[in-house]
């Protein structure tokens, strides 16, 4: 609530707050004051033929609830921020309360995840206890890419299988988890491939894979491929993982198959980033996480 660009929206929003808590405290207050004697009226509304509205006051109970709320509001307000740029008299931050969570949960498992973090991947990953816990660290950071089955979607890859864009070893999934990837497929569309070059790389990206294509336009397409594609691709097609460079001569394919989805990747190029996890998660659990990944696959 603090990091507003100019002060005067502090001031706006606490001004506003307390006006408003002020008026509906004089709202009450000046529709309590008249007291009802004898028979009370009807207001003249009539629904269904006889059902009437009367002008009754409002219970006491309700009224003295209206009252008790504006008032807690007024503390809530006095202790915790919510008046523009004000802390509260009790100093409370979201980021403070996460960090002192954080910390108390460190110190309670902390010897845990280190025992964890000293037992190598492939072993770890055997382990039901562990995997037990890698599974819900997954589900709290993982899920929203890679889904909660681990199967990936478009532009997100697929966990389970054996196709690694980084490499597949406890090594490179851990550094991948660890300090992130940022994958790179430059657009070739327009410079330096012409329209037709890009059809014609397609069908040989495609023949790679052992689809059906039209022979002719493979043919050409592979020339292409030899000069622009292999630096990443490697002649053969295979992909580089040092690069992130996929595999193309495979079924897996990160941003789909159909012809329409390759020749888009070729022709505009494809962005990919995994962001970074070892700051906020730590190297222990970044290592059972990632044995937790490796189980997915092994």
């Amino acid at each position: 609530m603090s990091d507003f660009t100019h002060p005067i929206v502090g001031w706006l929003i606490a001004i506003v707050t307390i006006l408003s808590i002020l008026g509906c405290f004089w709202l009450i207050f000046a529709n309590n004051i008249k007291k009802v004697e004898g028979e009370i009226e009807s207001t003249g509304h009539v629904w269904d033929e006889d059902l009437e509205e009367f002008d009754n006051p409002l219970p006491r109970w309700w009224y003295y609830m209206f009252i008790f709320t504006l008032v807690f509001g007024l503390i809530y307000l006095a202790l915790y921020p919510g008046l523009g740029a004000y802390k509260g008299l009790f100093g409370w931050t979201q980021i403070g309360q996460y960090e002192a969570e954080s910390a108390e949960y460190d110190a309670k498992y902390s010897d845990l995840y280190a025992g964890y973090a000293a037992t190598a991947i492939p072993e770890l990953a055997k382990n039901t206890k562990a995997m037990k816990s890698g599974e819900r660290i997954y589900a709290s950071y993982c899920t929203v890419c890679h889904g909660s089955d681990a199967r990936g979607s478009i532009g997100f890859p697929n966990l389970t299988d054996d196709d690694w864009l980084w490499g597949g070893t406890p090594e490179q999934i851990k550094a991948s988890i660890m300090n992130g990837r940022t994958a790179n497929m430059p657009a070739r569309g327009g410079l330096p491939l012409t329209d037709d070059e890009v059809e014609n790389v397609t069908d040989y990206v495609m023949s790679l894979a052992g689809r059906d294509v039209d022979q002719t336009a493979s043919d050409l397409g592979k020339q292409v491929f030899g000069k622009i594609c292999l630096a990443c691709h490697l002649p053969t097609g295979t992909g580089n993982q040092a690069l992130g460079a996929a595999n193309l001569t495979d079924s897996s394919w990160l941003y789909g198959s159909s012809r329409s989805a390759i020749l888009e990747t070729i022709k505009n190029g494809r962005t990919g980033v995994m962001p970074a996890h070892g700051e906020f998660l730590g190297e222990d659990k970044v290592h059972l996480l990632s044995a937790y990944v490796y189980s997915l696959s092994h």
